[in-house]
């Protein structure tokens, strides 16, 4: 099986006091990413190893969760110039802190076995309090153990439990989606069937929550297809490990089940491209053909032949529903198969620019829309 090269870039060698590279520097990895006509994208904060998902706080303040680091970071952009200048560590050896959320102050951070919060935070960066402990009954299981976590719409945390393996029937309270209140009390699984996300949001208008799926391992190159998922109501079941993509029985547990017995994708990414973080676009900044539209960062494969991923993707809806998907940033994997990155998390910043996180580069780049 040929894999994917990896190229390590220079962006964490040449420093500022700061922490942050030299604008020289940044052009190294930028000249190789695409953007439409009119969009313009730059390196809004580096040297945030394994950076992942992200979360907004007041004025401005942009926490940043990692994996196998076990850090948390804040970054700032404190003169408004587009460009983080301010880098705080909020915590470190944590159990892979992926999933952060904000709300009234407080910094929520999910580990793999637990949710914990910094209250006070943007007070106290530079000597974060110690954390309260939010609720700590989730499984500690490395596979597929990190949290991805966002407050809905209802005030409530939100975030999943993914399958401790490959293929498996794990029970309870794996394979789930889940919801508890702001203090930990109310523990609620609302969906099951679901292998791994880490990755939802919230659609506008409808406050219907999607999120994305990454499928099963060592069925080829091309099955099954990754998922882009519609939760509609307590008690839902995706399919796994019985169906994949609303279409194709597993070959070890499909004999047990039938595709139309679980809810079907409400959009299909091709196999193994990995969607993470999704984000519909609120704002007022890009043009408004992608008003409620929603981008979504495809990490990229590891088990393809021929990798594919390494990009944000535009799917389109119409009425409400997904119809199209399109390449919005491209070129993190080049054309002879090297990966200059990974995009993971897209966060949409008050100006209506859109932030996105690469865990390989450690880098947050910034998109804008300047006119054609």
């Amino acid at each position: 099986m040929k894999f994917a090269k990896t190229i390590l870039i220079p962006l964490l060698v040449f420093n500022t006091g700061l922490g942050f590279a030299q604008p020289e520097n940044r052009q190294e990895l930028l000249k190789n990413l695409h953007v439409p006509d009119g969009f313009k994208l730059s390196v809004f904060a580096d040297n945030l190893p394994n950076a992942r998902s992200l979360a907004l706080g007041d004025e401005g303040i942009v926490f940043v969760g990692t994996g196998a680091g076990g850090h948390v970071y804040a970054v700032e952009d404190s003169d408004h110039d587009g460009v983080a200048d301010k880098s705080y560590t909020i915590a470190k050896s944590l159990y892979m802190p992926n999933g952060v959320a904000y709300k009234d102050g407080a910094l929520y951070v999910a580990e793999i076995n637990r949710i914990i919060r910094y209250d006070n935070i943007t007070q106290s960066l530079g000597k974060p309090p110690k954390p309260a402990v939010v609720y700590d009954q989730l499984p500690s299981d490395k596979h597929h153990g990190w949290k991805y976590l966002r407050f809905g719409p209802d005030g409530k945390l939100y975030t999943a439990i993914g399958a401790p393996c490959n293929i498996c029937k794990p029970g309870k309270p794996y394979a789930s989606l889940l919801r508890l209140n702001p203090d930990g009390s109310d523990f609620e699984i609302i969906a099951t069937g679901i292998r791994n996300t880490l990755g939802f949001d919230w659609q506008p208008g409808t406050d219907s929550l999607f999120f994305t799926e990454n499928g099963r391992d060592y069925l080829g190159d091309d099955l099954p297809p990754e998922e882009l998922n519609q939760w509609s109501a307590v008690g839902e079941h995706f399919g796994y490990p019985y169906c994949h993509a609303g279409e194709m029985l597993d070959p070890k547990f499909g004999t047990e089940k039938k595709c139309k017995e679980f809810t079907a994708p409400a959009w299909k990414f091709k196999a193994h491209v990995a969607p993470l973080g999704l984000r519909f676009y609120r704002g007022g900044q890009f043009p408004a053909g992608y008003k409620n539209q929603l981008f979504v960062a495809q990490h990229g494969s590891w088990n393809r032949t021929q990798p594919d991923g390494y990009r944000i993707a535009l799917v389109r809806f119409k009425q409400g529903k997904p119809v199209s998907e399109e390449v919005f940033i491209d070129g993190w994997l080049t054309k002879d198969d090297s990966v200059l990155g990974r995009p993971v998390d897209i966060l949409e910043m008050p100006d209506g620019s859109l932030l996105i996180s690469d865990d390989q580069s450690g880098v947050i780049y910034k998109v804008e829309y300047q006119g054609k």
